[in-house]
């Protein structure tokens, strides 16, 4: 027999009103970063047909294939699932539950831009992502 896998120290939903940019390269970056030791989902108040495909190419420069990913409803039961919801923008639309670390963070929407402007919120998501985990690891710590 194994031993049962260790559940994930946290969970994180990002949330974006289209998921189809911010939130996407996220969730693309912590799953890439932090592994199994964070659960992560990504949703919207609004979602779009597909992935921002400037998104999907800035991503892909950096080896991370966000490619397969589709934008997903924002649900109240997505948010109660979460230790940690991120919002990118998406207003009053996110359910607020007591007992959820939020943050905002004010982030470019790369909506309609090509790779070049989305390159430099890519770099900034990917700061915070790494903050992040060297936050969520410092809690398990403690």
């Amino acid at each position: 027999m194994f031993p049962p896998l260790p559940s994930p120290a946290a969970s994180v939903l990002f949330v974006c009103v289209h998921n189809a940019g911010r939130s996407q390269m996220a969730a693309g970056f912590l799953t890439h970063l932090a592994g199994d030791r964070v659960e992560v989902r990504s949703a919207g108040s609004l979602p779009a047909d597909q992935v921002n495909p400037a998104a999907v190419e800035a991503m892909r420069e950096v080896g991370i294939d966000i490619s397969a990913e589709q934008p997903k409803m924002l649900t109240a039961e997505a948010v109660k699932a979460s230790d940690y919801v991120i919002t990118m923008g998406c207003g009053d639309a996110c359910p607020i539950f007591p007992g959820k670390m939020y943050l905002d963070w004010q982030l470019d929407d790369p909506a309609g831009q090509g790779v070049e402007a989305v390159r430099p919120i890519r770099d900034e998501i990917k700061k915070r992502i790494e903050a992040l985990i060297a936050e969520i690891d410092a809690e398990q710590v403690a």
